[in-house]
This record gives structure tokens, sequence and C-alpha cells, in this order.
């Protein structure tokens, strides 16, 4: 059978670290056993609903590297789901319901009063022809719930909580559709799963009496003769992330994709972090997606939240900037910054976008150095004896030690300053040659001057 996984983000919002971390292990799921990575975008809520997000959550699966094998949209298969739900309503497990949000929040008050679980009391089974009609009457149109099986108790096997076990009757009565006739999540998600043949299904374990729900779903679904696959997807609810404060969620604005984006984290260092987060894997700075997705193990992950730590990430991400190849940056780099140039600056990068500043230090100009009369004395020696070679540093300072006696860090460090401003930076045998002989020449002048 072949393995198909999907990630459905609703559009009314960024993608966050949370949602992100879902999509990639369903993709690293489905790219493990040669299968198929689905892309479903739940907008069937069309106040909240953005196009704008709809483009931003594409945008942002494609940085990330994670393409789906397919897109469904929800609001394009709405005559799907109103067949499904004749098919429901003509076997009796849909209802009609008649209470307001004010009437439904006084029964569960009164319940958790007396000291009892706030599950709904199927008045809407008990209404007649009469009360219907009466409602009609008044104008009042019905909102619907899925009748659930009390007498088929719901179990599964959780990739990652083990073996669950839910009473049907200790569980309220889901509403899947509004009066005005929209979807709400539970059944549409149903569905689709149902109709697009997805075998496994990753989210977070805040959906795990949801999963319940859905099971009596599908197989109510498959009894109507709805639905190819006529089984039940496998579920692996994974433990949430939190973050340094507690509870991610207060903080999600900071750490959306593009937010991520734009403060230079690269893709590669969110997905190592993200694909072994909350697993007994190490995370580690792996730009390798076949070792990330050859490691991948539903069994390695544990019960606990997951703690998500920017420092962390910050960590991964120089780590992976120095495995960048000039192949996969060059876009990013400044005019000029060749292969030679990004393997000589790449060591001294925390991100990307400080390649720019270090170029400036090759291409000058830079200011001259303050240095005591002795240094500057030296780096006018320096001038006098720079000659050019595959190894200029190396002849430069080898000429050096011999006639000074300097050595160590009175060698080195004035000439640094002379050539580049400053007491630090990339490896001087690599960033002379960049500078260029006419151009080290000038600025070691320049420093013995004083200019």
């Amino acid at each position: 059978m072949t393995i198909v996984t999907r990630f459905a983000p609703s559009p009314t919002g960024l993608l966050h670290v949370g949602n992100i971390r879902t999509a990639l292990h369903a993709w690293l799921l489905a790219c493990k056993h040669g299968g198929r990575f689905l892309l479903r975008i739940d907008d069937t809520d069309a106040e909240r609903s953005r196009e704008e997000y709809v483009d931003a959550i594409r945008a942002d699966l494609e940085w990330l590297g994670l393409a789906p094998d397919g897109e469904e949209r929800q609001s394009e298969r709405l005559a799907i789901y109103e067949d499904a739900f004749e098919k429901l309503r003509e076997a009796g497990r849909v209802y009609r319901c008649y209470e307001t949000a004010q009437e439904l929040d006084l029964k569960r008050k009164v319940l958790l009063g007396r000291g009892l679980p706030p599950i709904y009391d199927r008045a809407g089974l008990a209404l007649t022809d009469a009360d219907h009609a009466r409602f009609a009457g008044e104008g009042t149109a019905p909102h619907w719930r899925f009748r659930l099986n009390h007498d088929a108790p719901i179990e599964w096997l959780d990739g990652v909580r083990g073996p669950q076990h839910f009473d049907p009757a200790q569980l309220s009565d889901p509403v899947i559709r509004r009066a005005d006739g929209s979807w709400l999540y539970m059944l549409p998600s149903a569905i689709d799963d149902a109709e697009m043949g997805v075998t496994d299904v990753l989210r977070g374990e805040d959906h795990v009496s949801n999963t319940a729900v859905q099971i009596q779903m599908f197989t109510a679904l498959f009894a109507a003769g709805f639905g190819a696959a006529n089984s039940l997807p496998r579920f692996a609810h994974e433990a949430l992330l939190v973050g340094r404060e507690g509870k991610l969620s207060k903080r999600l604005g900071s750490l959306s994709a593009s937010a991520l984006r734009d403060s230079g984290i690269e893709p590669e260092a969110l997905v190592a972090l993200l694909a072994r987060l909350g697993t007994s894997l190490p995370v580690e700075p792996i730009a390798d997606r076949g070792r990330l997705i050859e490691s991948f193990d539903l069994a390695t992950f544990g019960r606990a939240p997951a703690r998500f730590d920017e420092t962390e990430l910050e960590r991964l991400n120089h780590a992976i900037v120095h495995q960048l190849p000039y192949a996969s940056v060059a876009p990013r780099l400044p005019d000029g910054m060749d292969d030679r140039a990004w393997l000589a600056i790449r060591p001294n990068l925390e991100k990307v976008a400080d390649a720019a500043d270090w170029w400036r230090i090759v291409t000058g100009p830079i200011a001259a150095p303050v240095l005591e009369p002795e240094d500057r004395a030296f780096v006018a020696e320096a001038a006098a004896h720079l000659t050019w070679s595959d190894d200029p540093w190396t002849g430069l300072t080898g000429v050096l030690k011999e006639a000074t006696g300097r050595k160590g860090k009175a060698l080195f460090l004035p000439l640094r300053r002379a050539l580049t401003g400053l007491d630090h930076g990339p490896d001087m045998h690599a960033l002379l040659p960049l500078i260029g002989e006419n151009e080290a020449r000038a600025r070691l002048e320049r420093a013995a001057r004083g200019d």
C-alpha cells in the first residue's frame, strides 16, 4: 500500500514552527516509504480565510523544500461534502439541533455545577416533526450534529501514544454544520482523508479527542458507501511544542516561517531542528535531507512536550551556514563574490547575509587603522617586501619574520589591521589573494602613513 500523508493548514494566518513541524514530519514519513505528501488547504471558513495566506503557505513550503505531490482546496470540494452528508443523513448519523450558544453554555454550566462532564444531552434527537416545523415557521435554521454510536468503543494504536481507548458515551456529539450551511472542521476533514486515500495522519496531541470522533465518522462513511479505501488511516499524535516561557502559542508571531526567513534562518537549520525535536535522536546540524529521511521513525518520539529554543536554532543555523555550497547561496551573495571568496569568508559567517559585510572588507575602501609608530614602520616594510604568489600571505609573513624577528601576534596582528581594518576575520591565507596585490600594497602604505 502506498503511504499517503497530508498537511492541512487553514489559511487564516502564517505558518509557524508548530505547524511547520507537523508538515515536515508528514513529508519525512512519505519520503521514507516512497509515498505521497499532499497539501490540502482547509478554507471552508470563508470569513477568516485569506488568499494571501494560501500564497504564503505555498511559498513557505517551497522555501522549506517540502514540495507536495498534490494539492486540494476544501472550498472546491463542497459538492463532495454534500454527497457524503446526504448519505450520513439517510443512515441516521446526523441530526438537527436548534440551541443557541447561550443555551448550550447554560447547559454546560449546570452539568459542571453538578459535578458531571459537560456532554451534550442529545435534546435534538427528541424533537418531533412538529417541533421542526415550528422552528422552520419561526425562521430558525438548524445546525447539525454527528450522532456517535455509544455501543461501539473507540480504539486505535497511536503511532506515538500507543493504544488509545475512548468511551463514545463520554463524548459530545460534535456540531458538524452551522445553521448557515457552512462546515466545521471535523466532518470535511474525515471526508477528505477517506476520499483522498490518506493512509497516515500526523498531528498534535491536542487533536486526540477529535481523532476519536473522526474514527466513528470514517466508520459511518464507509458503511454508507463513501470512500474508496474503506480502511482507517493510521494516526500519530505528537507532543506539542513549548518555549522557554511555556506555551509557544503566545509567541507565534515571531516564529512564523516568514519571520524566521527574514531574520536569516536557513531552511536547512529549521528542518534539522524540527525533524528531531521531541525525539530520542540527537539534534544535529544535518543539511542532508537524505539522512533525516532515513533516520525518521515515529518510535523515537516521546510523550513529553518538545521544547523549542531559538538559541538552539541560531546555533544550528551557524553550523549549517558553514556547510552550504556556493551554488545554493550564489543568488544571495554580493556582485563579484565567487566560489573562492565564499569558501574564504564562510567560516566567519553566522548568517549568509553577513557575507556582504565581509565582502566590503575585500573590495574596500576600508578605514586606515591607527597603529603605534613601531607598527607603522613594520607595515611600511611589509609594503616594500610584498611579492605575489599562489600564497602571498605565507611569503610575506615569512620574509618579515626573518627580517624583523617578529612572530606570533606581533607579526600577524598589525598586518591584519592594515589590510582589513579589523583585529579578526577570515584566514588571511584565503583573504589576501581576494584583496589583490595592488590593493594590498596600497592598504599597507596608507596604514604606514596613517592616512
